[in-house]
């Protein structure tokens, strides 16, 4: 009986490296982000936001200004003159976050867009290497806890979108 015991844990103990190719994990995301494609198209992005994105540098230097203005000089300012640099601040601090909502909300889209249309090449990059390894199974990396020596395909699928 101890020589099966034995010879059984001994072949679970052998068997178990087999089954770390079973499984493998990709990040999905950088995988197809890291892509020339997609540094291309956030490069696109930057060139079609640069004027708000100077916008936006502007307002939040302006606004710190003020902001040191008024700890500096606030106690010697009359009630008027600090009234009205409170409120300069309140508008441009407004302004200031429609114009970075705005960034980001353009950013998002154009994120988004691009996953969409990438997604049939990524699907086609990601049957590839997993029929290179012969994986039966993907897990995307942001739901792994830990991972020792395990298989992970993201750079292998960012390469493969760049030679396509």
């Amino acid at each position: 009986m101890r020589k099966l015991t034995g010879a059984l844990c001994l072949m679970g103990a052998l068997a178990a490296p087999a089954y770390a190719t079973d499984v493998a994990v990709l990040d999905w995301r950088a995988a197809l982000m890291d892509s020339d494609a997609a540094q291309r198209s956030m490069n696109e992005l930057r060139n079609q936001t640069s004027s708000q994105r100077k916008q936006v540098e502007q307002l939040s230097q302006e606004l710190q200004q003020l902001q040191q203005k008024l700890q500096q000089d606030g106690a010697v300012m009359s009630e008027s003159e600090r009234s009205q640099a409170q409120q300069e601040l309140r508008q441009k601090g407004i302004r200031f976050q429609q114009l970075r909502a705005q960034l980001q909300q353009t950013q998002q889209q154009k994120e988004q867009a691009f996953l969409k249309s990438a997604k049939p090449r990524l699907d086609k990059a990601i049957d590839k290497v997993v029929a290179r390894h012969d994986v039966q199974m993907v897990v995307d990396s942001d739901a792994v806890v830990y991972m020792g020596d395990g298989l992970d395909l993201t750079q292998e699928v960012t390469d493969i979108l760049n030679a396509n």
